[in-house]
């Protein structure tokens, strides 16, 4: 499978139930970490059916898609709290380019939103350094993901191994077949590499995974519980981390020029003092 069709296998799988039931937590999410955030510049790589950047009031917004598709759009739903504000972004996909090589200057993105953008990535590695690059100092970034360690990741690992020795089917795996799910703790040790200061991590979906919409809905009383009891095992993880630049520090000669007026004090301190001695 090409990296074109297992973008376009995920937009279409989010049509399904437990597709429609991750995009309704992610949404809330999004709007929840991007309201916040305030600039000029913010850009959102990839999944152009999700609108991560409609909660967020920058006057300019981009979605970025490295595919020429592009895809049907999703009802989304509204926001959860009342007292978020959404601002639809005017066209689906603003801007076709490639994420490790992204067409903006050194700091110059104020925000930058990444849903499952490194999994389906050529290189993520790379994508997470182009991300810090163009982002200004304290600048932040929010990435989505699914969490390899959860319910769902272990039905999906369950599946990938019965098809590598020749016993699964194409049913048998629950996620979109393409993509390197990344783990929570892999990606702040990333994150933390490039500079970067984790200021939240969040995990969401703890229903079984099912493929029925009733199913689901009946399953509805683990939320709370997954939330209080094992919040690590969610289906899907937030991260919100901010670019920090260190503060510069003198050293050398111009550390040594700095202290030579602290001297002078001193100086006419003694001279003062061989003057009363001399009086005496």
């Amino acid at each position: 499978m090409t990296r074109e069709e297992s973008i376009i296998e995920l937009g279409d799988w989010l049509r399904t139930p437990p597709g429609q039931y991750l995009l309704g937590w992610e949404q809330q999410g999004l709007d929840q970490a991007v309201t916040d955030a305030f600039g000029f510049h913010a850009l959102q790589l990839g999944l152009p059916e999700l609108d991560g950047l409609r909660a967020n009031r920058m006057p300019h917004r981009w979605v970025a898609s490295d595919i020429l598709q592009v895809p049907e759009s999703l009802a989304l739903p509204p926001p959860m709290d009342a007292l978020i504000s959404t601002l639809p972004s005017p066209e689906a996909v603003s801007l076709h380019c490639e994420f490790d090589a992204l067409p903006f200057p050194d700091a110059s993105i104020d925000l930058a939103v990444l849903p499952h953008a490194l999994e389906l990535a050529r290189d993520p590695h790379h994508t997470l350094r182009e991300v810090e690059r163009v982002l200004v100092p304290e600048g932040r970034v929010v990435i989505a993901g699914f969490n390899p360690a959860s319910l769902w990741g272990l039905r999906q690992n369950a599946g990938r191994l019965r098809r590598s020795l020749g016993q699964g089917r194409e049913r048998d795996l629950f996620l979109p077949q393409a993509g390197d799910f990344i783990g929570y703790w892999r990606l702040r040790d990333w994150l933390r590499l490039l500079g970067f200061e984790v200021e939240l991590g969040r995990f969401g979906c703890w229903r079984p995974p099912l493929n029925s919409a009733a199913w689901l809905e009946r399953f509805a009383w683990m939320e709370p519980i997954g939330e209080r009891w094992w919040p690590v095992l969610g289906a899907l993880y937030f991260v919100v981390a901010v670019k920090r630049v260190r503060g510069m520090r003198l050293v050398g000669l111009v550390r040594k020029e700095r202290r030579k007026p602290m001297a002078a004090p001193a100086v006419v301190a003694n001279r003062r003092r061989n003057a009363i001695e001399l009086e005496h």
